[in-house]
């Protein structure tokens, strides 16, 4: 290809982009932050700048490694790269790419193979609990094993834990000195078993180019530009491997979104993104803020909601714009009850469905999964299929399984073209599916939809392409397993706020907006964690392509006695209610943990001096028995039930077993039982 033919080629990328896109698209020279607002498209201008560098004669596709956070989103670069004619480029999950660095030169760097990767993580950490006597249950060990994923991502030693833990807040399931008990034991398990987890995968990559010269050669001789997508998100443990992939280069293009930083409780540090200009002062900043996804009315209560958030220091804001023609008002609507807003959502998703809008396309978000109870029974109370998100991978649910080993064998058995989609439903037929709407609830609901989830992937793609066979619907299913790919399942959506960051609906149900649930009560004694639960809402609406509805309720039950605050974080966005004004009027001002109150105050000095007697009955230090913001947190929210304290912060189920009855007791005023002894 000659020059001029070239450089036609790289111009044609370019065709199509509004002006902020093309300017981040054309800035092929590191190093690059490209603010990416929602909406904006994000994953079209990073694959464009790309497919720019190649046509360009910048970019040997080989030497370019795009790194994703999903299997997913890796799939679909490399698929939309395709399409802009560039093959070859690296497009991969930091764990992926690890992997495969990591295979090729373990027997250089270990001195053997690839060890065993720990594939639940479950067993080796309930194996050090019981060596340290610790009580468990499978909740217990889920904590357990965050905060061991927790500190290696952020680089802290068994023995640098407590201190780091304390510094961060961190609500551990047991006291710091036992959990740094159960890592170090945990690490020696690996040890002893030969065996690496996936934070040993960067780790021992990193090592591997931070100590081998002739590994760090290789590697950096392989590929000489990177791309990071949703950098906010990245953790010190991935930076570290990124620096030494990138080995003081500064040939690096980083994409994020300050706004959507909501993984700092995994030990994601945002600084990263927000200090990127500092760390490379000649860095080429572009700023993506035109939203094509979302109604200009969706926008501007986005726009409103973060703009309530303290300024943070670091690259400059975003300010989305609205690029779709006008739609209906976001929504703010009050219920008296849980039941009753799960109803109200129900029926307005039943009324979108008979509309025409596809399930879908519907999306019920709230902030923590135990909230989808009640949602899932009003849902099917009025006949309307639901997916539960954030679940069992789809190609992992033992049906789609069961289904594809099938449809394998189907495939290898025929010799002609034959129609695809009556072969497919033949053959789960077999297995089970019929063609009507799906059984009441339970399993048997979600084994239909998995199942008819296939037969409505086979109907879109015979639409495509008419001479698909059965041998290339399995192979289609491989690449989409391959890639995290899941088919869409009929059904309105059902998931928590963090579950779908990167998700979009046509109409957005966000719900159970109250004080202690958005902001979640493990949040209020810290103004950082606080404003995070802001970010987190701001991701919640602006999944929203057309139709959003707020609404939270006054009480928990019909009836009950202890009405709620709606969250803080609807104040100025929300028209106030009489009932809210009321309320706020009485409601004490929120107040640092040294100045509480009234009756917060009050509730906080009878804790502490319970808290004073139980822990020298036990014998431990008081901190033990509960922290100062576990204590906050019940003093500001005067849980009714042992279910409300469970959701506070520091609460696991064994301190709700030892001191639950207690505390319910001194917040009805009472002197609790320790207390009396």
């Amino acid at each position: 290809m000659s020059g001029g033919e070239r450089a036609g080629g790289a111009e044609a990328v370019l065709a199509g982009l509004d002006e902020q896109q093309r300017a981040a698209a054309a800035a092929v020279r590191g190093p690059v932050c490209i603010l990416a607002g929602a909406g904006t498209g994000k994953t079209r201008t990073i694959t464009h700048r790309i497919a720019y560098g190649v046509h360009a004669g910048v970019y040997v596709p080989e030497q370019v490694l795009a790194v994703t956070f999903t299997a997913r989103a890796a799939g679909e670069l490399r698929g939309r790269l395709s399409a802009l004619g560039v093959g070859g480029v690296q497009a991969r999950t930091f764990h992926a790419a690890a992997m495969r660095q990591l295979r090729y030169f373990a027997p250089r760097v270990l001195g053997g193979p690839m060890p065993e990767l720990v594939e639940n993580k479950l067993r080796v950490v309930a194996g050090a609990a019981t060596r340290h006597r610790l009580t468990t249950d499978r909740t217990s060990l889920r904590d357990l094993a965050g905060e061991i994923e927790w500190a290696k991502t952020t680089l802290a030693t068994p023995e640098e834990y407590p201190a780091r833990a304390r510094a961060a807040g961190r609500e551990a399931p047991f006291e710091p000195a036992a959990v740094a008990a159960v890592y170090e034991s945990y690490e020696q398990a690996k040890q002893r078993e030969g065996a690496l987890d996936f934070e040993d995968l960067l780790l021992v990559t990193a090592f591997a180019l931070e100590q081998h010269r002739d590994v760090a050669q290789e590697v950096r001789g392989q590929y000489r530009h990177f791309v990071v997508d949703e950098y906010q998100d990245v953790n010190p443990l991935q930076q570290r491997l990124l620096d030494a992939w990138l080995g003081g280069r500064a040939e690096l293009c980083v994409v994020g979104d300050p706004h959507q930083t909501i993984y700092s409780f995994t030990g994601a540090d945002p600084d990263y993104l927000l200090g990127f200009a500092d760390r490379y002062p000649d860095a080429e900043v572009v700023k993506l803020e035109r939203d094509y996804r979302s109604t200009p009315e969706v926008v501007g209560l986005a726009n409103r909601l973060i703009g309530m958030a303290p300024r943070r220091t670091g690259l400059p804001g975003l300010r989305l714009m609205g690029q779709r023609a006008a739609g209906p008002e976001p929504r703010f609507v009050e219920h008296p009850d849980e039941p009753a807003e799960a109803a109200a959502v129900a029926g307005a998703c039943r009324a979108l469905v008979d509309s025409g809008v596809p399930a879908a396309e519907i999306a019920v978000l709230f902030r923590i999964n135990a909230q989808s109870q009640v949602y899932e029974a009003a849902l099917a109370d009025v006949g309307v299929p639901y997916v539960l998100k954030g679940g069992e991978r789809f190609f992992e649910r033992p049906e789609v399984r069961e289904a594809v080993l099938l449809l394998r064998g189907a495939a290898a058995g025929r010799d002609d073209g034959g129609a695809l989609v009556p072969a497919v439903r033949d053959v789960l037929a077999s297995v089970g599916w019929v063609e009507h709407r799906p059984p009441p609830g339970g399993a048997a609901r979600d084994r239909w939809q998995s199942l008819s989830a296939l037969v409505d992937l086979a109907v879109d793609l015979v639409a495509e392409q008419p001479s698909l066979t059965l041998a290339g619907f399995v192979a289609h299913l491989a690449e989409r397993a391959n890639a995290q790919h899941a088919p869409t399942v009929q059904g309105v959506t059902l998931a928590s706020m963090h579950a779908a960051k990167g998700l979009e609906w046509d109409a957005v149900f966000v719900v159970g907006l109250v004080e202690g649930m958005v902001p979640i009560a493990q949040s209020l004694a810290r103004p950082d964690a606080v404003e995070e639960e802001r970010r987190l809402l701001y991701v919640a609406v602006t999944r929203a392509r057309e139709q959003l509805t707020l609404s939270w309720s006054l009480t928990r039950q019909p009836g009950g006695a202890r009405p709620r605050t709606r969250s803080r974080f609807l104040d100025g966005l929300a028209p106030d209610t009489a009932a809210q004004r009321a309320r706020a009027r009485r409601a004490p001002a929120r107040r640092p943990v040294e100045a509480l109150e009234g009756a917060a105050g009050e509730l906080f000095d009878r804790l502490r001096t319970w808290r004073a007697e139980a822990a020298s009955a036990a014998s431990v230090p008081a901190y033990v028995v509960f922290n100062d913001a576990t204590l906050q947190a019940i003093a500001e929210t005067r849980p009714a039930s042992l279910t409300e304290l469970s959701a506070l912060p520091g609460i696991g189920a064994r301190k709700l077993e030892m001191y639950g009855a207690d505390v319910l007791a001194a917040v009805d005023g009472h002197t609790s039982p320790t207390a009396s002894r």
